[in-house]
């Protein structure tokens, strides 16, 4: 049994013994405010990285908007500081490009130096009919006696290193005077040798600096005529065979830090940078040569891996690669906490390097969310 019980408005509701039905008019959909969608982007060290690991963008203006609910997983501080990019490429330690030491005599060796040791100038490179062959430094050999009446930047050469030996008595120029043939005749003498005052090619060894023997290309007793042993610089050196496509990174004074075998690394810059290209089965490479400082003697020669310093921007700010959020109108954005909300700020990236992102749009100090 039922009965219809008026209702305001006009409208009646049907009633049972058993049960009570209410019909009520239909709701109209309730609207749902836009999701906010956060992506955030990987440990990537550069700009494209980050562009490839952000899926998703902040909806809405992507700036100032304040965002309630959990606490971010991780936070880090908007600092100043010196981001710096690099690349590690391979390279071998050595003594740089050996050169070949040829004596021009039909003489016979008696004296030859160690493999590995090393002659300044004035010292005996090796040794002719128990003659010394002294070494003088200098940008050209010898080419012809030098005597009275010659003049040249050769014996401007003997001249200077004269000076440098402690002989005086004559000018530094490039005129072989009488007071040059004396100062000849007493080194001579000093040296043990036949007293001429007149110096030939063959008497002396003319290299730009002070050499390390690499190899004896003659034995004791040998003739004086031809190689006689291959030598190289004393200052140990990088060479790195670097790739063309990463020229652009480096140029003569750029900062480098070289790792040894056992871990240690010691640092270095760029002295040259070479301008030939040379093709192999896997790439086209440059020689980069890298001074070193600090080098204790444990390695003549070894591979090691070398880190050039190829850009570096100083005073900035900086936020962990991670903290970037890409916005959903285009750009990047960090997450601001403050307090228990967070508001998306849309920031300018500079520099990707060390894990950090150079960024405008923030102040120092500002408190970011990271991802862990």
């Amino acid at each position: 049994m039922s009965r219809r019980v008026p209702q305001a408005g006009g409208r009646q509701v049907t009633q049972t013994d058993e049960k009570r039905q209410h019909t009520f008019p239909a709701l109209p959909p309730r609207r749902r405010s836009p999701l906010r969608v956060l992506a955030w982007t990987g440990g990537a060290a550069l700009l494209a990285a980050a562009v490839a690991a952000a899926a998703v963008g902040v909806g809405g203006n992507g700036t100032s908007t304040a965002v309630t609910g959990r606490t971010p997983p991780a936070t880090a501080k908007v600092t100043r500081t010196t981001l710096t990019e690099t690349k590690t490429v391979d390279g071998t330690l050595g003594h740089g490009d050996p050169i070949t030491i040829a004596g021009k005599s039909q003489g016979t060796i008696t004296w030859l130096p160690g493999e590995g040791s090393t002659i300044t100038r004035g010292r005996g490179v090796y040794s002719v009919d128990a003659d010394r062959r002294p070494l003088l430094y200098g940008d050209i050999p010898l080419y012809r006696t030098l005597q009275d009446g010659v003049s040249g930047t050769d014996v401007e050469l003997l001249e200077r290193n004269l000076d440098r030996l402690g002989y005086t008595g004559f000018d530094v120029d490039n005129q072989f005077t009488w007071a040059t043939r004396e100062a000849v005749e007493d080194w001579q003498e000093d040296l043990g040798h036949d007293v001429t005052g007149r110096v030939e090619p063959g008497d002396v060894v003319v290299a730009d600096g002070p050499l390390r023997v690499a190899e004896l290309k003659k034995a004791l007793g040998d003739s004086a005529n031809g190689p006689v042993l291959t030598a190289t610089g004393t200052t140990r050196e990088v060479r790195v065979a670097l790739d063309v496509a990463d020229q652009h990174l480096v140029e003569k004074g750029t900062k480098a830090t070289v790792e040894l075998p056992d871990g240690t690394t010691v640092t270095g810059k760029v002295a040259a940078v070479g301008k030939v290209a040379t093709a192999t089965e896997s790439a086209t490479t440059v020689e980069v040569t890298v001074s070193v400082t600090g080098l204790k003697k444990t390695y003549d020669a070894a591979p090691v891996d070398v880190t050039i310093v190829s850009a570096q921007r100083e005073d900035v700010l900086a936020v962990p690669v991670g903290a970037l959020v890409a916005l959903a109108e285009g750009g990047y954005g960090v997450q601001v906490v403050e307090g228990s909300t967070t508001r998306y700020a849309a920031v300018e990236t500079g520099m990707f390097a060390d894990g950090k992102v150079e960024v405008t749009g923030v102040e120092e100090g500002t408190t970011v969310a990271v991802p862990t």
